[in-house]
Protein backbone atom coordinates (compact mmCIF):
# COMPACT_ATOMS: atom_id res chain seq x y z
CA UNK A 1 0.00 0.00 0.00
CA UNK A 2 1.49 3.80 -0.60
CA UNK A 3 2.01 5.75 2.25
CA UNK A 4 0.74 8.91 0.32
CA UNK A 5 -1.34 9.97 -2.40
CA UNK A 6 0.73 13.25 -3.13
CA UNK A 7 3.75 13.10 -4.86
CA UNK A 8 7.06 13.18 -2.60
CA UNK A 9 10.82 14.46 -3.30
CA UNK A 10 13.11 13.36 -1.27
CA UNK A 11 16.43 14.59 -1.68
CA UNK A 12 19.87 13.27 0.19
CA UNK A 13 22.66 10.32 -0.12
CA UNK A 14 23.41 10.99 -3.99
CA UNK A 15 27.55 10.30 -4.33
CA UNK A 16 27.90 8.59 -7.64
CA UNK A 17 26.01 8.09 -10.99
CA UNK A 18 25.61 3.80 -9.00
CA UNK A 19 23.21 5.70 -6.53
CA UNK A 20 20.76 6.90 -8.70
CA UNK A 21 20.46 3.64 -10.83
CA UNK A 22 20.52 2.09 -7.74
CA UNK A 23 17.21 4.12 -6.44
CA UNK A 24 15.61 2.96 -10.20
CA UNK A 25 16.51 -0.72 -10.11
CA UNK A 26 15.13 -1.22 -6.58
CA UNK A 27 12.19 1.01 -6.04
CA UNK A 28 8.94 1.92 -8.07
CA UNK A 29 10.28 6.07 -8.41
CA UNK A 30 9.20 7.93 -10.98
CA UNK A 31 12.17 10.51 -10.97
CA UNK A 32 15.41 10.89 -8.66
CA UNK A 33 16.76 14.24 -7.52
CA UNK A 34 20.63 14.75 -6.69
CA UNK A 35 22.67 17.73 -6.43
CA UNK A 36 26.02 17.83 -4.86
CA UNK A 37 27.36 15.55 -7.53
CA UNK A 38 26.61 18.43 -10.29
CA UNK A 39 27.28 21.16 -7.41
CA UNK A 40 31.07 20.23 -6.97
CA UNK A 41 31.56 19.09 -10.49
CA UNK A 42 31.93 15.59 -9.12
CA UNK A 43 29.48 13.99 -11.99
CA UNK A 44 27.96 15.56 -15.03
CA UNK A 45 24.64 15.67 -15.39
CA UNK A 46 25.12 14.44 -19.27
CA UNK A 47 27.56 11.76 -18.14
CA UNK A 48 24.87 10.68 -15.50
CA UNK A 49 21.86 10.55 -17.83
CA UNK A 50 24.04 8.81 -20.21
CA UNK A 51 24.88 5.77 -17.40
CA UNK A 52 21.64 5.42 -16.61
CA UNK A 53 20.42 4.95 -20.58
CA UNK A 54 23.45 2.82 -20.71
CA UNK A 55 21.15 0.55 -17.82
CA UNK A 56 18.21 1.02 -19.18
CA UNK A 57 16.41 3.12 -17.52
CA UNK A 58 14.62 5.76 -19.55
CA UNK A 59 15.94 9.24 -19.70
CA UNK A 60 15.31 12.51 -21.84
CA UNK A 61 18.90 13.30 -23.05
Amino acid sequence: MDATTIPVIASGGCGAPEHMLSVFKNTDVDAALAASIFHYETHSVDRVKEYLKENHIHVRL
